[in-house]
C-alpha cells in the first residue's frame, strides 16, 4: 500500500485505499493494460480494531468520479473478460486463460469472507468498470464509498 492511500478509521474497522492509475502500475502486476479495458483497480486494505467480525458481503463498494458518474464493482472474472475483448483477444489457448484469471483473481479482495479480530488485517484490489465501458483517461475526483457500516466511509482518492 502507497504512503500517499487515504484513510478512514470508523471504529470496528480501519480503511486504507489508492487507485492504480497509471498502465506502468498495471502492466507491473498484470502485464496489461487494464485502463484500456475501462478498468480501474483500487488497492484495498481493511484492518480490523477489535470486537465483532465484520460481514464484508453486507457492504457496499461504489466508485464516483468527479462528473457525479457511477463505476461498477466487477469481479476479477469480469474484469479477466474484459481485458481481452479490449485487447482483441480471440484466440487463445483454454489452459492460458485459466492460468492468466487464477493469477488475475490471486490479486482479489475477499469479500465473501467476514473480516475477524485474529485475521487483523485484509488487502487485495477491487475492481471497477467506467460507466461506458470505455478507456480509463486518469479519472479525477474519484471518490470510494463504502455503505453498510454504521457510518457511511467516503474515501477521496484523487
Amino acid at each position: 500500500m502507497p504512503a500517499t492511500a487515504v484513510t478512514a478509521d470508523v471504529g470496528l474497522v480501519t480503511f486504507r485505499a489508492a487507485p492504480l492509475l497509471t498502465d506502468e502500475e498495471t502492466q507491473e502486476l498484470f502485464e496489461a493494460n487494464l485502463q484500456l479495458a475501462g478498468l480501474l483497480p483500487v488497492r484495498l486494505e481493511a484492518t480490523h480494531n477489535g470486537g465483532e467480525d465484520l460481514v464484508l458481503k453486507k457492504l457496499k463498494f461504489k466508485l464516483h468520479d468527479a462528473s457525479g458518474n457511477e463505476w461498477k464493482l466487477i469481479s476479477g472474472k469480469q474484469a479477466v473478460s474484459h481485458i481481452l475483448k479490449a485487447n482483441a483477444v480471440f484466440a487463445y489457448n483454454p489452459n492460458s486463460r485459466k492460468t492468466f484469471e487464477k493469477e488475475f483473481r490471486a490479486y482479489d479482495f475477499d469479500l465473501k469472507a467476514p473480516l475477524t479480530h485474529s485475521e487483523r488485517q485484509r488487502q487485495g484490489l477491487i475492481i471497477f468498470r467506467s460507466p461506458q465501458k470505455e478507456p480509463v483517461a486518469s479519472p479525477h475526483g474519484v471518490t470510494l464509498s463504502i455503505e453498510g457500516l454504521a457510518q457511511p466511509v467516503s474515501l477521496k482518492l484523487n
